[in-house]
């Protein structure tokens, strides 16, 4: 009889917490072993009157929100605008350049993710653009909806040109669910919001838990109501090239990146826009 292969953690951590928002992944640490995904935040934020983070800049990734609960306020200089409700998800491509502002809108309270995928070379200082999907236009499959790529046969509306998953995913007690990745997915890692998994002969809670790459499916049992995202991918080819707000492949696209940014900055502040 054939026996199958547990897949095993690699790494794991409860990340640093800051007012309401927990960091999970950096570049500078977790993001070098599952690139493209770079980093992870879990936010968490109480009702009250809402308020704007202020606008400022990205270059070289795109940035991917999923909202658990409650609604988001935002506005880019691609002229996109306006409040995502829960169940909802913000694609914001970044490419060479562009500034952008959000917060929690008014009212009940705030949960969620935002993730940031490194971009490929053909795309990190390719032209900004976004794409935001109401809960209704996110495709599911059994227990996940697919916010990145496909599973399934559910096809997500985006698809970046590099080979990613990221999903959405919510199980009752004692539900079992098993996630087979595509082939040449050789990266994987699970966060949880809400309640505990069972997984890799071990509990995974409020952290981001790494798997050893391979392509081997990975199982879940929840311990109570669980909500949690994963991701999947092809790993990401190239070094990571950080400044203060971007990420990009070489120095080169870096610096050229960052000069965009600054000229969008200079006619922000002409303008008065920020």
């Amino acid at each position: 009889m054939k026996q199958t292969v547990e897949r095993q953690l690699a790494y794991r951590t409860t990340g640093n917490r800051r007012g309401p928002i927990t960091r999970l992944v950096s570049p500078g640490d977790v993001g070098k072993l599952i690139k493209p995904f770079v980093f992870l935040d879990l936010f968490e934020m109480e009702g009250g009157a809402g308020g704007m983070m202020g606008m400022h800049p990205h270059s070289g990734i795109a940035t991917v929100t999923v909202i658990m609960e409650g609604a988001v306020e935002y506005r880019e200089t691609t002229g996109s605008e306006g409040v995502l409700s829960a169940g909802g998800v913000e694609w914001m491509n970044a490419g060479g350049g562009v500034w952008h502002d959000g917060g929690a809108a008014e009212g009940g309270p705030v949960r969620g993710f935002q993730l940031w995928l490194a971009l490929p070379e053909e795309d990190e200082n390719g032209p900004a653009h976004s794409h935001y999907l109401a809960a209704e236009q996110v495709p599911a499959v059994g227990p996940a909806r697919v916010i990145i790529g496909s599973y399934g046969g559910a096809v997500s509306a985006i698809r970046p040109r590099a080979s990613i998953n990221y999903l959405h995913v919510k199980l009752n007690d004692g539900e079992r669910w098993t996630y087979t990745p595509p082939a040449g997915h050789d990266v994987a890692w699970v966060s949880a919001a809400r309640g505990t998994l069972r997984t890799a002969g071990t509990t995974v809670g409020r952290e981001v838990a790494v798997f050893a790459e391979g392509g081997e499916a990975i199982d879940f049992v929840a311990d109570g109501a669980t909500e949690f995202v994963l991701g999947s991918a092809a790993k990401h080819p190239h070094d990571l090239v950080t400044g203060y707000y971007s990420v990009h492949t070489s120095e080169a696209a870096l610096a050229k990146g960052e000069s965009e940014i600054e000229r969008i900055g200079r006619h922000l502040r002409s303008a008065n826009l920020m």
